[in-house]
C-alpha cells in the first residue's frame, strides 16, 4: 500500500479504499461505504505486482518480442469484490489478526458527495484484462484477496501496536 490515510495525508475523502479501511480498523472506527459500497474493484498483492514487473523487464531484455510494444494490465481479476464485500472481509481479517472483536456496526453509508466533495466521478467497475500477461509472459497471479489482506493487516496492526508502545514508553517532557 502506497498511502496510509491519516499518516501520509487526509483520512477522509481519499479514493484509496484499502488505506482508508485499514486506518479505520486501526482506530476502531466504522468503515465508510461510499454510495452503498456497490462499486467493484480488484486488488493485487505487491509481491505479485513486483514479480510480474520484473518479468516484463527480463523479457524486454532477453526476449523483446514478448514484452516490448505491449501494454500490460497488472491486477487480479480473481480478487474482484464490491467495496461492501471488501469491508466485510477486512473486518473479519482484522478481527482475526488483532484478536479484537469487530465493531457492532462495522460500516456506515455515506454519499460520494459527502465523502469526496462536489464533482468527484468514479467508475463502478475496474477489472484488469490479464490475457496479454498470461499469453506473452506465461504468468498468473498467486495471492488470494484473503491472503493479501491478512498479510497487510497483520503488518499494519503490528506496526501500530509497536508505535503505541514506543509512544507510551517515552518520558513526558516537563
Amino acid at each position: 500500500m502506497d498511502f496510509m490515510a491519516g499518516f501520509d495525508g487526509p483520512s477522509e475523502g481519499v479514493p484509496r479504499v484499502l488505506a482508508c479501511f485499514s486506518n479505520k480498523l486501526l482506530c476502531h472506527e466504522p468503515l465508510k461505504l461510499v454510495d452503498g459500497g456497490e462499486s467493484q474493484r480488484t486488488f493485487v498483492y505487491i509481491k505479485d505486482a513486483i514479480e510480474v514487473v520484473s518479468l516484463m523487464i527480463i523479457f524486454s531484455q532477453d526476449n523483446p518480442g514478448k514484452a516490448n510494444g505491449h501494454i500490460f494490465n497488472v491486477g487480479n481479476p480473481n480478487n474482484e469484490v464490491t467495496i461492501r464485500q471488501l469491508a466485510k472481509m477486512m473486518t473479519k481479517v482484522y478481527a482475526k489478526v488483532s484478536g479484537e472483536p469487530p465493531l457492532e456496526a462495522p460500516t456506515v453509508d455515506e454519499s460520494s458527495k459527502e465523502f469526496y466533495g462536489e464533482g468527484y466521478d468514479d467508475g463502478d467497475k475496474r477489472i484488469p484484462y490479464m490475457t496479454i500477461i498470461n499469453k506473452q509472459l506465461g504468468w498468473n497471479l498467486k495471492t488470494s484477496l484473503w491472503d493479501l489482506l491478512k498479510s497487510t493487516l497483520t503488518y499494519q496492526h503490528k506496526t501500530c501496536v509497536e508505535a503505541i508502545k514506543q509512544a507510551i514508553a517515552k518520558p513526558i517532557a516537563s
